[in-house]
């Protein structure tokens, strides 16, 4: 790893941001004999994945963290690094604080009343069988994709349920999955981020779903990985402030000197791209993307005990609750260790006014709701620790962005279309797993291969 002031960089193709959808497009690319640099703005690679180490030597993931089935291609290179998962604890109990009340359940239908667990499924279905009207590649294009945009999803949910306790789930649901409110994004976003993810239970369950398994070393270890295959072409430190495209290559200025390539590939979430100075002709779509695609609002709160406790009380660790500052709750203890971490999300409006709280009030706020979870254990923990995606200058909020009511039908099919010698990648620009590690390996894939077909055709 380059860890040296970058004065002028030369390469065939320049890569903006050091997460996993740059990385992986530096990896292929420089597989297929293209020299690549990767401009990275911070001392580390990963992106929204971040491990914490913890006194011992343990490691915890407080950013993106986990992986399951159908995720093909960032299980691929899981294992051509040499890499291993294991699955996420849930066995056991399973707590759902709804309306006031607590309950306990197994498996994924919560206790509730008939009629509630009745009102739940009939909208899960309406929601699969509208997503399947939403093609990947363009959801744009749906046959009633203007309508869908124009309607925030609450408004959708608002019309569709009169239940309370079913509205209450499926906000909680969103503060974790988009780190949004639903009045936040559109209705067709989220049927295209239910299809892009297999539905909305993949995205939800544990077992068999979106959260099955996590990574030994921590998630951000695969980017690590990368970077060390990578060697001294990532510089690290090097933020991008501008990039200037004529018809003959890239200029491009950070904040320790300078970079000219060919071709670039900005691995950026949208919103990010706005802190880069572009001379060149993005066009109206791209501008107004970026603009139009806020982060998310997400803070994972992790307390680390000697032991795992619940599980000794026949609990899993995953709970659901409508009253915050947490929503959601997981048991994320170290890999082959004896402590326990209990992980707290707390997302969207939640987020936002936890965040304005001093650190020791947000700390106590957030075990006195493990403790209602899980008992008064929860509030003696070894150690604690916020991240707070939104203090992240250089990530912005979390787990994803998503674009605003009318934004897709408008200004989707710049998420991923080429702007002359510019190229994007990123997870939000995948058209399976979007906003996932999955998506991001994908997207890093994908624009891999249109530089290499563009150099290819200029050779």
């Amino acid at each position: 790893m380059n860890t040296a002031p970058a004065r002028h960089l030369e390469a065939d193709v320049a890569v903006v941001g050091g997460g996993l959808a740059g990385l992986t497009a530096a990896r292929r690319l420089s597989a297929l004999g293209v020299d690549v640099v990767v401009l990275e703005g911070r001392d580390r690679v990963g992106g929204r994945t971040l491990n914490l180490e913890l006194d011992d030597g343990d490691v915890v993931e407080i950013g993106g963290q986990w992986v399951g089935p159908t995720q093909d291609r960032v299980l691929g290179l899981i294992s051509e690094l040499g890499m291993e998962t294991f699955p996420t604890y849930c066995e056991g109990k399973n707590v759902l604080e709804l309306g006031g009340r607590i309950s306990t359940y197994t498996g994924t239908i919560p206790r509730v009343s008939p009629l509630v667990l009745l009102e739940m499924e009939r909208v899960r279905r309406r929601l699969a069988r509208m997503q399947e009207e939403v093609p990947l590649e363009d959801p744009w294009n749906a046959p009633l994709a203007r309508e869908w945009d124009a309607t925030p999803f609450s408004q959708w949910m608002s019309r569709t349920t009169r239940s309370r306790r079913v509205w209450d789930l499926f906000r909680a649901a969103a503060a974790v999955v988009w780190g949004a409110d639903p009045s936040e994004f559109s209705l067709l976003w989220a049927l295209f981020y239910m299809r892009s993810g297999g539905g909305l239970d993949a995205l939800l369950d544990t077992r068999g779903g979106a959260q099955q398994d996590r990574l030994v070393g921590g998630s951000q270890e695969i980017s690590v990985r990368l970077a060390d295959e990578l060697g001294d072409r990532v510089a690290f430190g090097t933020r991008v402030t501008r990039m200037v495209a004529d018809e003959r290559g890239v200029s491009i200025e950070t904040s320790l000197g300078s970079a000219r390539a060919r071709r670039a590939v900005v691995a950026l979430p949208p919103p990010l791209c706005k802190g880069i100075e572009f001379d060149t002709s993005l066009g109206v779509a791209r501008t107004q993307l970026a603009s139009r695609m806020p982060m998310g609002s997400v803070i994972k709160a992790t307390a680390i005990y000697s032991a795992p406790f619940w599980r000794e009380q026949g609990f899993s660790g995953e709970a659901v609750s409508d009253r915050g500052p947490v929503c959601t709750t997981f048991d994320n203890s170290p890999y082959a260790s004896d402590k326990g971490a209990m992980l707290g999300f707390i997302g969207a409006r939640e987020a936002a006014a936890h965040a304005r709280l001093g650190i020791s009030e947000r700390r106590r706020r957030t075990l006195e709701a493990f403790a209602r979870l899980y008992g008064d254990q929860a509030l003696h923990p070894l150690a604690y620790h916020e991240q707070v995606w939104g203090e992240e200058d250089m990530s912005g909020g979390g787990p994803v962005c998503s674009p605003t009511p009318g934004t897709l039908t408008a200004y989707g099919d710049a998420l991923r279309s080429p702007v002359g010698r510019l190229h994007w990648a990123g997870s939000e620009a995948s058209t399976v797993w979007a906003g996932y590690m999955d998506g991001a390996v994908r997207s890093g894939e994908r624009a891999a291969d249109e530089v290499a077909a563009a150099l290819s055709a200029e050779d």
